[in-house]
């Protein structure tokens, strides 16, 4: 009697279930890629993951990620030589909950942090999350281990948590903080792609701030933050302003 399957844990179903070439022929039968099938694609294409980091996320051995991953890019080459439809469906798999630790989608991130960190706020509470090391604000959005995170009611700090992103990385902290629900975020430097990562989310950026976060976040509280609204801080293309963003706070002077 053959051993059943394992069920492969999927970090997000995907948004997209079907592609089509310009002129399909008309007998042509669309291939079918399964959900785990797109999800090594996905962990190990797109995400560089290695076999065995993506057999770790989706809870199989790495042999069974080899074999599902050699069946989905078969599939895949067979729609790009062929000229045929693709669809997503069907598979042995089970969506994560968030309940089994950080994987490698926004939505699990977004499921996991809602659970610990979620908590509700007041109606007329304004949550606002601030880059966080040591008591200072933390220069580099993108690499954050920790947000300090402040609720403000009528002018004042009334709550405030620390809280850890277990290095989620530039893709998932937009959704790290609207798991929070934080209204606002106030950084050092950030990069373009985090600011409309964060837009999209619906959260204002305060950046180019530095010094104490405390400080920071109730001279908000008073409306009297000193920010920079054209904030920019790519190590990519910044170094040749003539300073480095790697040693100081990218504030209110020159970045941008």
């Amino acid at each position: 009697m053959p051993r059943p399957k394992k069920c492969r844990r999927v970090c997000e179903f995907p948004q997209t279930l079907g592609f089509a070439p310009e002129n399909p022929a008309e007998t042509a039968r669309p291939v079918t890629l399964t959900v785990e099938e797109y999800e090594t694609i996905r962990l190990i294409d797109k995400e560089d993951l290695s076999q065995e980091e993506c057999g770790e996320i989706m809870q199989v051995a790495r042999t069974t990620v080899q074999q599902i991953y050699a069946s989905a890019r078969k599939k895949l080459a067979q729609v790009l030589v062929e000229g045929l439809p693709l669809r997503i469906a069907g598979g042995d798999y089970a969506l994560c909950t968030g309940r089994e630790g950080m994987c490698a989608g926004r939505a699990c991130y977004k499921r996991a942090f809602s659970q610990n960190y979620g908590k509700p706020k007041g109606e007329h509470t304004m949550r606002v999350a601030v880059t966080y090391e040591n008591g200072d604000i933390f220069q580099h959005f993108g690499h954050t281990e920790q947000f300090k995170v402040y609720d403000i009611e009528d002018g004042k700090i009334v709550s405030s948590e620390i809280v850890d992103t277990n290095g989620s990385g530039h893709g998932a902290l937009a959704g790290v903080l609207d798991a929070l629900h934080v209204d606002a975020l106030i950084c050092g430097g950030i990069g373009g792609g985090a600011q409309m990562a964060l837009a999209q989310a619906g959260i204002r950026l305060y950046g180019g701030v530095f010094g104490s976060a405390d400080a920071a976040a109730q001279a908000l509280a008073e409306g009297k933050l000193e920010f920079n609204p054209a904030v920019r801080c790519d190590h990519h293309d910044h170094h040749d302003a003539g300073h480095s963003c790697g040693s100081h706070g990218c504030g209110s002077h020159t970045c941008g």
